[in-house]
């Protein structure tokens, strides 16, 4: 096997990187095989798996933290490490929906996630949240 290279990891997670900076994403390293990436408020850890960069956490950025998208019953809230909580709005749910849509297709996460549920899991957060969905026209 004459083409095996020495550092394909390193390689495949800048690579990965780079390609989400095409998106629109800031990109940083964490170190320890991981980096973070960051766009209009939303933000997600990466780590370096070696054939695949996965997604350690991802949500909205909460002072130097990522708050996690969280059900709550009533509301849906962002939680970060610390116990940070905040409720989720409307505008930020979208712009989690278009980020990680980006994020999936800039780390070649082409799954069956991506093309049925990413689609309807935004609508799916909205019916939840009540009262908080702009475009109106739900039974309520």
């Amino acid at each position: 096997m004459f083409f095996r290279r020495e550092k394909p990891r390193e390689f495949l997670f800048e690579d990965r990187l780079e390609s989400l900076k095409q998106l629109g994403m800031a990109t940083g390293k964490k170190g320890n095989g991981k980096a973070a990436v960051i766009r209009k408020g939303c933000a997600a850890v990466l780590v370096d798996q070696g054939s695949t960069v996965g997604i350690e956490r991802a949500g909205i950025v909460l002072g130097h933290e990522v708050g996690e998208l969280t059900h709550g019953g009533y509301q849906m809230f962002f939680i970060t490490p610390t116990g940070v909580k905040e409720p989720a709005l409307a505008e930020q749910l979208r712009e989690l929906h278009l980020f990680l849509e980006d994020l999936r297709e800039g780390l070649g996460h082409d799954s069956l996630y991506n093309t049925s549920l990413g689609t309807t899991n935004q609508r799916h957060m909205y019916d939840r949240v009540q009262g908080r969905d702009p475009q109106g026209g739900h039974h309520h």
